[in-house]
């Protein structure tokens, strides 16, 4: 269920975005489920209901050619399009759309979702937005691989049984290190942190950007479980100020949420 609640989270997003970038009055899209079809989930600049939780069957009007075919498709006045089949006039009509595209969503070669932008007008989809429907599909795409690539590491932890006791042990080493004021001593707790990172015997990290102690520091503590109230408690800093090195950390890993800036700052060997 929480899966399904994020991913609705970036289908919004991104139909969000294609919206602002093209002006289309609206947008509207849908995630595939365990059978061959989708269902609308997300609308924006709707006006009626009639287009939520329709289910669409692939082969089945627009969105289900573009679904089967896996390849962006339009028509100028749906009503009268004569390339697609019209089981969905209805809802359609009652939105009052006419010129529609659709637009699938790909990740590892399977279609996932569906990206529509429509007018209210019977007039043809220029290349602009085009394009920038395909880039807001392409956006998703990589917010859904992400996730997947997260959901397959956490259901493969590294081997050994006390593995996670190492995680726990460096993030409390992480979080004494800036509280000892014996340079000496300190560096050394840092160095052992350093071993730890490189200590978890997964393939080569890959490479990534380099994160000031303070964001690895917000890092482990949100590894651990930590909410930004209790990192902040534990190292000594504003809730405000955590937020703000969990934003900078997960920007510069190209995370969208804290589990993904966890996952990638493990990929890149920032932690273990």
């Amino acid at each position: 269920m929480r899966e399904h609640v994020e991913s609705s989270v970036e289908l919004r997003g991104a139909l969000l975005r294609l919206r602002r970038a093209t002006g289309l009055p609206v947008v509207f899209g849908g995630l595939t489920h365990e059978t061959r079809g989708l269902r609308i989930g997300e609308l924006n600049g709707a006006v009626t209901p009639a287009l939520r939780g329709l289910a669409i069957s692939a082969g089945s009007g627009l969105g289900g050619k573009c679904l089967a075919l896996g390849r962006p498709c339009a028509v100028t006045d749906y009503p009268s399009a004569r390339h697609i089949t019209h089981e969905y006039d209805g809802p359609v009509s009652a939105e009052g759309l006419r010129s529609v595209i659709a637009v699938p969503v790909i990740v590892r070669r399977k279609v996932r979702g569906v990206l529509y932008g429509a007018l209210r007008d019977a007039l043809p989809v220029g290349e602009r937005v085009f394009d920038a429907a395909v880039a807001a599909a392409r956006d998703l795409e990589q917010a859904l691989a992400v996730r997947d690539e997260v959901r397959e590491v956490l259901a493969s932890p590294p081997p050994g049984p006390s593995w996670e006791e190492v995680r726990q042990a460096y993030g409390e080493l992480r979080e004494l290190a800036p509280k000892v004021t014996d340079p000496e001593l300190r560096e050394r707790l840092l160095a052992v942190c350093g071993r730890l990172e490189t200590a978890s015997g997964s393939p080569a990290a890959l490479p990534g950007p380099a994160l000031t102690p303070r964001e690895t520091d917000v890092l482990a503590a949100v590894a651990s479980g930590a909410t930004n109230a209790t990192a902040a408690a534990r190292l000594g800093l504003r809730p405000e100020t955590v937020k703000g090195y969990l934003r900078s950390a997960m920007r510069k890993l190209g995370a969208h949420t804290r589990l993904e800036a966890v996952v990638a700052a493990r990929r890149a060997g920032a932690l273990p």
